[in-house]
């Protein structure tokens, strides 16, 4: 039996892979993905043993910062990420949640100044593994599962 590589072989770039499919836009927004110059490939709808289907994401020549990759935690935080240089994997990383979240997600609350001034949005993580955080401004608690991604 044959196996077929679905997404082509990566010389240098990053590979993000177990993407839930329906986080697929959510990840190309975030990372703005459509600004680069350089080659990115979407397999989407892939088989998974372990989530049934998922996305890969594979970026030519693209290497992102921790803190890049760590806001990949607010929208899906089980993504493995591969490190690839001279067709080989180097580094595999998983996201980690940062201790804050800065200008990346919405606020629930229609009063907060966020969502009535031009200004950034700043929350603090209260509890990583429930997804919880509260908006450093209005302090009203949200859960990552329910927040609109700005």
């Amino acid at each position: 039996m044959k196996k077929q590589l679905l997404v082509s072989a990566l010389e240098n770039g990053t590979v993000i892979d177990h993407i839930p499919c329906d986080k697929t836009m959510d990840i190309v927004n975030l990372l703005k993905i459509y600004e680069t110059d350089t080659t990115a490939m979407i397999g989407y709808n892939l088989d998974s043993k372990k989530m049934g289907k998922k996305t890969i994401i594979k970026i030519a020549d693209k290497f992102f910062t921790d803190d890049e990759l760590n806001q990949l935690s607010v929208i899906a935080p089980d993504v493995s990420l591969c490190i690839i240089k001279d067709f080989e994997v180097v580094e595999k990383k998983q996201v980690i949640m940062p201790s804050e979240l800065a200008n990346l997600v919405k606020c629930a609350n229609p009063k907060c100044i966020t969502n009535n001034e031009p200004m950034k949005t700043l929350f603090h993580v209260i509890n990583s593994e429930q997804g919880i955080i509260k908006c450093h401004y209005c302090e009203k608690e949200q859960n990552l599962a329910d927040v609109k991604i700005k």
